[in-house]
């Protein structure tokens, strides 16, 4: 059963806000006591924190599909609704997030670093928040904005000081067992290690972590083998030690020839030529083995390799190559810029940035984009026609319709608001005039062309009931 998972695909969704409440306070001798509606609560977001007791990503391998809760929609007597819990997932440190394009969102080292994957939609302001000097009682509410949900993917990358590369059954996981206090599975066949190993090694003041990564072959850098899933891996390391077999067995293969075949396919693989490189000739217990690292020993000192002859059965030559990566790794750490706390930048809007923009397609139908217009409309309730007409109004305010003239839009023409896929699409009719004084009944605006039927039945019947009493009172009698 795998224990070791090192890329999933992730679906973060982040709770939906709660909706306000369009409420009229009511007690006895005050049947119209004002507005009360709450607000609605906040969704709850999704956040990747980096866990040091975290190192794999196996749980989300398991349970790809995370959500967070809603918020809770507010309620009469201004009470508000409560905000969505948020979902924190811990992830292993140097955990890379990447959309689905491969790009990078974010890239996780250090112990409590944190990535929002997925943003809680805003609670919809309630009634009671939406009243003002103008609009004494608001009849409607506005909506909860959905939470933002995408699909990510996890990438671990193991951070680590040194690497171990060769080809598999080359002696790695048995050197990483003697150097430091790790017991990956050893055996004698290839491919026995099938996950990355870490150690930690205490050389002199220097303590460092050493990653036993899974054997490479020709062409791991275009997935043969282990190498594509593991290659990763090696990335973050301050120096590569090329473990190389003296003993191997195999009459096609020797020690040089493997140097040159996992160099190549670092090469093609890319990102790793300034690391420093050792060579350990390990084996060297054996005769021949001994043998053969006296013999090509001065041909890779000659490359400019600092060579080391090691035993991991013997223990022989350990201290010595444990030492020279603490002296690497040291001066590596030396020259790293110190890491400064993080800033908070404060960027001012541009004097001339309206906070849109508007844009004529193909079709002849204008498009809205910014972050206002679209968060307005996902958070405008359609059914109520006063709730329309305080969205034109604060369209108007923001300056949409100015900028609509400016384009060229004509009265009918389309007008859409929000991406392309998901996008409110209306006929434009631009505002003569604006304001409460234009309201009639409570959840109705008579600057909407076409009035809801439920609206105009009403207006239907209190006209026949005035003519009914103006009639009667014409023929009364008395």
């Amino acid at each position: 059963m795998t224990t070791f998972v090192d890329r999933v695909e992730l679906y973060a969704a982040a709770g939906n806000g709660g909706h306000g409440c369009a409420s009229v306070h009511r007690e006895k001798f005050k049947p119209l006591g004002g507005p009360d509606g709450g607000n609605g609560g906040r969704g709850g977001d999704v956040i990747l924190v980096v866990e040091q007791s975290v190192t794999t990503l196996l749980d989300y391998h398991h349970s790809p599909h995370r959500k967070a809760t809603n918020g809770q929609p507010g309620a009469g007597d201004n009470r508000s609704g409560k905000d969505g819990q948020d979902m924190v997932l811990p992830v292993p440190d140097g955990t890379v997030v990447l959309d689905k394009a491969g790009n990078v969102l974010a890239d996780l080292v250090g112990q409590g670093t944190t990535f929002v994957a997925g943003q809680g939609g805003r609670g919809g302001l309630g009634n009671a928040a939406l009243a003002s000097a103008r609009r004494k009682a608001p009849g409607f509410a506005l909506l909860g904005e959905p939470g933002e949900s995408r699909d990510i993917v996890l990438e671990l990358k193991t951070v680590a000081d040194v690497a171990l590369v060769g080809y598999p059954s080359a002696g790695k996981s048995s050197l990483i067992s003697v150097l430091s206090a790790a017991k990956p599975k050893i055996a004698d066949y290839p491919f026995t290690t099938l996950v990355p190993n870490l150690g930690v090694v205490t050389a002199g003041s220097t303590v460092y972590t050493i990653a036993d990564v899974p054997g490479l072959i020709p062409g791991a850098s275009q997935g043969k083998g282990l190498g594509l899933e593991f290659l990763r891996h090696v990335e973050r390391c301050s120096v590569l030690v090329h473990v190389l077999d003296t003993a191997t067995l195999e009459s096609d293969r020797d020690p040089v020839s493997d140097l040159d075949i996992i160099e190549e396919e670092l090469r093609q693989y890319g990102g790793l030529e300034n690391r420093p490189r050792i060579v350990a000739l390990n084996k060297v217990d054996i005769p021949d083995g001994q043998d053969l690292a006296d013999m090509i020993r001065p041909d890779l000192e000659a490359r400019g390799y600092q060579v080391f002859e090691v035993s991991a059965i013997a223990h022989k030559g350990l201290k010595e190559l444990s030492f020279a990566l603490a002296g690497i790794i040291a001066k590596a750490r030396a020259t790293k810029p110190k890491e400064e706390a993080t800033r908070i930048v404060i960027r001012p809007k541009a004097v001339d940035d309206a906070g849109f923009t508007v844009a004529v397609d193909d079709e002849g139908i204008y498009r809205v984009r910014g972050e206002k217009p679209e968060r307005w409309v996902r958070q405008t309730d359609f059914n109520n026609d006063e709730a329309v007409g305080y969205l034109a109004d604060r369209l108007n305010r923001l300056g949409v319709e100015d900028a609509l003239m400016k384009a060229g839009a004509r009265a009918g023409d389309g007008v859409a608001i929000g991406p392309e896929e998901n996008a409110v699409v209306f006929d434009w009719e631009p505002t003569v005039t604006a304001g409460a004084e234009m309201l009639g009944r409570r959840g109705e605006d008579h600057r909407l062309e076409e009035p809801r039927p439920a609206a105009q039945r009403r207006r239907d019947r209190d006209s026949e009931r005035d003519d009914a009493e103006k009639e009667y009172d014409e023929f009364d009698p008395f």
